[in-house]
């Protein structure tokens, strides 16, 4: 089910051309190796600091500046109490690249784009968040961002992953594991958004190998979709 999203979003056609003067940004080669239809162009002289330009179906979508999008690729990995002044890099990222279909997308990847929608939804503090695990034993590495989740907001939240491990009690948390099995393969967050839709985000990346191929999203209905897909099996 998930897979038919990240099916219909490679349909979608995506363009980055990689402005820059200098050295190669590292920036271009993380696009080729995740499968991103990639070109570069020369700078002028004294012109801008390099930069990329986001294309979806032959319309400007997104400008981000290449240096702060290399710096965004390598997050810290923080607890919610610790990402002041991160979150706003983030949401950068989520919209100039969102609803490409990457491959080659390591856990770190992931990861970055998975704390950004956490904490927006620690932000806002309402809502229902739902996330896909793979397995409970995996979430375990995650107790304290969610306990903390659960502890200083109104979220509702739902895990879902395969038993494999025991998860402790949290007033506010759900676990599914009864359909989690279809769902074994792959890393997926959908929020909500709480009171404004407009917050809504969301995950979708299906594992192979040791490696993701996914999508991000901030667009209402798609998170919707994902939701559904998770609380429905």
């Amino acid at each position: 089910m998930l897979d038919s999203l990240i099916a219909e979003h490679r349909e979608t056609d995506h363009q980055f051309t990689v402005y820059w003067s200098g050295d190669e940004p590292d920036l271009e080669t993380w696009l080729i190796n995740h499968g991103i239809a990639t070109e570069s162009r020369p700078l002028p002289p004294n012109g801008p600091g390099p930069f990329i330009e986001i294309k979806t179906d032959g319309e400007v979508v997104g400008v981000i500046g290449v240096e702060a999008a290399e710096k965004l690729l390598e997050p810290p990995v923080l607890g919610l109490e610790n990402q002041d002044g991160i979150s706003e890099g983030y949401q950068v990222l989520l919209e100039a690249l969102e609803k490409t279909v990457f491959s080659g997308m390591d856990r770190r990847d992931l990861l970055a784009v998975s704390r950004e929608i956490e904490e927006r939804a620690f932000r806002v503090g309402e809502g229902t968040l739902r996330v896909c695990f793979q397995t409970f034993s995996t979430f375990r590495s995650q107790l304290d961002v969610y306990r903390t989740l659960a502890n200083e907001t109104t979220l509702d939240i739902h895990i879902y992953g395969v038993e494999d491990w025991i998860p402790p009690r949290i007033t506010g948390i759900a676990y599914h594991a009864d359909a989690a099995e279809r769902f074994e393969s792959y890393w997926a967050l959908a929020y909500d958004g709480g009171p404004d839709a407009a917050n809504a985000c969301g995950l979708v990346a299906k594992e192979d190998s040791d490696e993701y191929t996914g999508f991000w999203t901030n667009d209402s209905a798609i998170v919707e979709e994902i939701a559904t897909m998770l609380r429905t099996g």
